[in-house]
Order: C-alpha cells, then structure tokens, then sequence
C-alpha cells in the first residue's frame, strides 16, 4: 500500500493527538457528540468517546475517502469479483434483499434464485413447526441438531441465543466441536423419533462437520427404522451433490458468493427459520437489509459502519493498540464477541495486501469479549489500569427482557465507559482515601493503586429493544464495518487461507497415527508429542 499524502495525514494527526485528553475535546468542539453519533436502522452510535480530536476525525475521513470506499461499495454491491484470490463475487447483501431484488453476481442475475430459496425454507419450516412434515414413525419434530462449524455455526447460533423464546416449542442444539463430548451433549435427552439433524458446510468436505455428521447419522439408526430414516437428515450446502452423496433426504443450497462467516442470511441459519419461525427470519432480513440501505446511502462522515471502522484503524494503525474488547450488555448478545472474533480476525487479520506484496502496517487487532456485568469481574481490571490501552466496545439494550427497562444493567455500561475516559487522578484518590478515614500515611501508600489514567476509548451501540430487526441491523452493521476496513487497509477480507494449513497437517498427523509413528521428516516437538498421545 503507497504511502499517500492522506496516510501521511493521518500519522501526522495521530502524533498530534496521542497526548490529547478525550475529555477536553467537549469542551473544544461543542458539536462533538453530534458529529460523532448517528442513527441507523434502528441503532444508535456514540463514538464522542473515541481518541480523535476533530483533526484526527477528518483525516480518518479523507483516508477514507482516498482509500476509494465508495467505489468499493458499489463494486460490492454491484457484485464484481471483490474475493480477488477466488475470482468470487461478495453479495450477502442480495441475500435479505427484498423480494423481487434485481442482484448479479458477475453479471449473472441471482435475485430470482435467492427468492426461491427463501420460499422453499419458509414452507419447510412451515411444515415442521405445524406437524405437517414428520419423521420416520409419524411424530413432529421437536428438537433439531444443527451440526456446523465456524461461519456454519456462529451465525445460526448468534441468532438462535439472540431471539429465543424462553420456553422454545422446538428446542435447537448445536454441535461445532469435533470432541464427541459436544455432541454426546447436544443428544442427551433427545428422541431420535422426534429429532431433526441439520448438516451444514459450505463444501461438504469440512473434517469436523463429516465426522459430527456421521454420529448422528448412527444415533439415527439406532434408533428408528431404516424406512424414513432419511426424512431426518437435511443439508444445507453449496455443493448439494455431495451432500446427497452423503445421505441427506433433502438439500437446501446456497451459491460460492456467500462467505462463510457472512453467510447467516441464507440457508445456513435453516436451523433457526425452523425453531423461530419464518416470520422471525424475514425481520431479521428486513433488519440487516435496513443496515445496507444505510451504507449505501449515507455520506461517509454520517455513515455507521464507516465511523466504526475509522474508529478501529486510528486506533490500530494511528494509536498501536492492538486489541479491542466487545462488551453486550444483554444476555441474549453473549455469542456477540465470539462471532465478531471470526468475522473480524478471519476477514481482516492479514499480512499481504490484494496485490501479494507485505502490508507496512498493522490490519486487524485481537478482539474478545464477554457479557457486560460478567466481563466487569474478569478482564476490566486490565481496561482499566493496565498499562496496555485497549478500545472498548459496549452493546447496550434499554429493555432486555420484556418491556422493563434496564436502568440496573445499562447504567454499569454507561458507568464503564465513563470510567474509562474520565478515570481517577492520585490527588482525588488520596482526597477520597482521608475522607474515608485513613491515616496520611495510609493514603499515601494506598492513592497511586486507587488511581486510573483514564483517557481510554470506547464506543457505545444503543438499541432500544433487541428484535430480529435490531439484531439484523447490527450484524450487518459489524459486516459492513469489516469490508470497509478491509478496503483502507488493501487486504481482501473475503478468503482465509491462514486455515487450511492447519487441516492439511492434521491430515499428514492422523496418517502418522494410523502408521504408528511419526513421519520422517516431522519436526522433533510434534514428533514427541504424537507419541506422547500415542503411546
């Protein structure tokens, strides 16, 4: 990536406001927090809390500009081959577009496709939720297995712990983990007769997906007669003959222009159509593609998934913080940072830019997280104090359970990032010390642990409610954030090469099990430890 004047821009204003107070710049630019909050599809954004002054903010614009995000957008959208090392359309976007859309990939119109698709789902769905489509001895399904893994099972289960009801008419299990212990937990209690198992994998071919299918194609048979056994084993794939192959009664397809970690939106969240209703699918649809519309239309200086992701690189590249944590303060979003994890370190954690050559800067930081209150007892203490400044992301719901509102649980949100910004200086931890009453002594021992240097980053997502409208608008949201970055920092975000050479040498690992001993040529601490789990 050549050094332009924007990126000299930028890395002169980042120098500029690395000592720079968050706090004070309130009360430099009045219209901070308006220029630096926006509302979309239902979601609102602060960002006032980010570690830009005003000049920092406007070369994070014009790198954006510069960068050419707009005309990315549109050969997104227009669905030109942005996946450049799989010569692959990127169109997730067509994927809850309204019926009747008008979508190309490559030039090929997929609208029509989609469409029918979506229509074949919600019939099937249909039909098992009313007891129309049963299993092999007559009895409606009442529990589904959905085996996946990675873009194949975070999505659908992000979604499923998002929106289910506390007292699910069909229960919904899922099995990532090639351990058997996960599976022999997803099947426990379960009645084969009244069970659906529901195989997803972009190729078919996944080592862990095969293998957890394959269990539950014996607890099948184990338990219910041959004729009709087929009824309950679906696939949903990209390559529908070898799921057929396989032994799956029915396929539902989606196309290789949907990325695994984008691809929630199609036939891989069949799963969830099922347990939460058609209906409940097509608002989570109508809530991303609400997103979409935003990011299309939007100016950049007032478009959400722009400012987010401005906000990431300034931090990343401007400030060298690697890290940032993603706290949901609700419950139901607990899946929340570990689908960000595969959507944003999957995307973006690369090392070469589109044209092969070595990236000069850094690309995606580490992200993490847990639940809002649940994180304030484990890692905030670093946030907080440590001498590592990690931006914060916080995901607050007014009301998270019924109509109530939430003051208890969004109130230590709103608490937190606060904290972070404003902290705790020495003189007001001693004054507080004495007034408490400790001794000088004391206080003076004790105010430089009760300090907190403050000036800390974050963000704040607020959602009234969460609905499969909002929670659509957020994944879309983050989707969208991680394109744009992706386009600033010239990588593709769209393939993941980092891992396949992990599969290849497990593969070349359980050939040596079979044989019996390592291969030659095996470095010596694999080799010790094959044998050691071998002997």
């Amino acid at each position: 990536m050549p050094m332009t004047a924007d990126w000299t821009a930028f890395d002169a204003a980042a120098r500029d406001d690395a000592n720079a107070r968050i706090v004070d710049q309130f009360a430099a630019d009045p219209d901070r927090l308006d220029r630096m909050s926006v509302e979309a599809a239902g979601l609102y954004l602060d960002l006032s809390k980010q570690s830009w002054t005003r000049t920092g903010f406007e070369a994070c614009l014009d790198l954006a500009r510069s960068a050419g995000v707009e005309a990315a957008r549109a050969r997104l959208f227009g669905g030109e081959a942005i996946n450049s090392t799989e010569g692959r359309a990127v169109l997730h976007p067509a994927l809850r577009a309204a019926t009747g859309a008008a979508f190309k990939a490559l030039g090929e119109p997929v609208s029509a496709e989609v469409d029918a698709v979506r229509t074949d789902m919600a019939a099937y769905a249909t039909a098992v939720r009313s007891g129309a489509e049963t299993g092999a001895t007559g009895k409606a399904f009442t529990a589904i297995v959905h085996i996946g893994i990675g873009g194949s099972d975070l999505g659908p289960r992000v979604v499923w712990d998002a929106l289910r009801p506390l007292n699910p008419s069909i229960d919904l299990r899922f099995v990532a983990n090639i351990d058997p212990r996960d599976m022999a937990e997803a099947l426990t209690g379960l009645d084969p007769e009244t069970t659906l198992v529901v195989v997803v994998s972009k190729t078919f071919t996944t080592q862990e997906t095969l293998a957890n299918a394959r269990a539950a194609q014996a607890w099948l048979a184990d338990g219910l007669p041959e004729t009709g056994r087929d009824r309950h084993f679906i696939g949903v794939t990209a390559a529908p003959e070898r799921a057929t192959a396989f032994g799956c009664a029915r396929t539902f397809a989606f196309r290789d222009w949907v990325g695994g970690r984008y691809s929630l939106w199609s036939a891989v969240s069949l799963s969830c159509v099922i347990a939460l209703g058609p209906e409940v699918f097509e608002a989570l649809l109508a809530g991303a593609a609400a997103m979409d519309d935003h990011f299309v239309s939007a100016p950049l200086e007032r478009n959400a998934p722009v400012l987010m992701a401005l906000a990431q690189i300034w931090n990343v590249d401007g400030l060298g913080r690697p890290a940032r944590t993603v706290a949901p303060y609700a419950h139901a979003l607990r899946r929340l940072p570990a689908f960000l994890q595969q959507l944003e370190m999957e995307s973006n954690g690369k090392r070469v830019h589109r044209d092969g050559s070595p990236v000069t800067r850094q690309t995606c930081p580490v992200v993490f997280g847990e639940p809002g209150t649940n994180g304030q007892h484990a890692f905030f203490q670093q946030i907080h104090q440590g001498p590592q400044v990690v931006p914060a992301e916080f995901v607050v719901v007014k009301a998270t359970h019924g109509e109530a509102t939430e003051s208890p649980l969004w109130a230590n949100a709103l608490a937190q990032a606060q904290a972070l910004m404003v902290g705790k200086t020495t003189d007001a931890a001693h004054a507080e010390l004495l007034a408490a009453g400790e001794s000088p002594g004391e206080a003076d021992r004790l105010a430089s642990h009760k300090t907190f240097p403050g000036n800390r980053p974050s963000t704040t997502v607020v959602m009234d409610r969460l609905t499969p409208e909002t929670l659509g608008a957020l994944l879309a949201l983050y989707e969208h954030k991680t394109f744009v970055e992706g386009v600033i920092w010239d990588i593709n975000s769209f393939d993941q090469w980092g891992v396949e050479l992990g599969k290849v040498l497990a593969k070349a690992i359980l050939a040596d099990v079979a044989a019996g001993a390592p291969s030659a040529g095996l470095d010596p601490s694999t080799a010790g430890l094959l044998r050691r789990l071998t002997d």
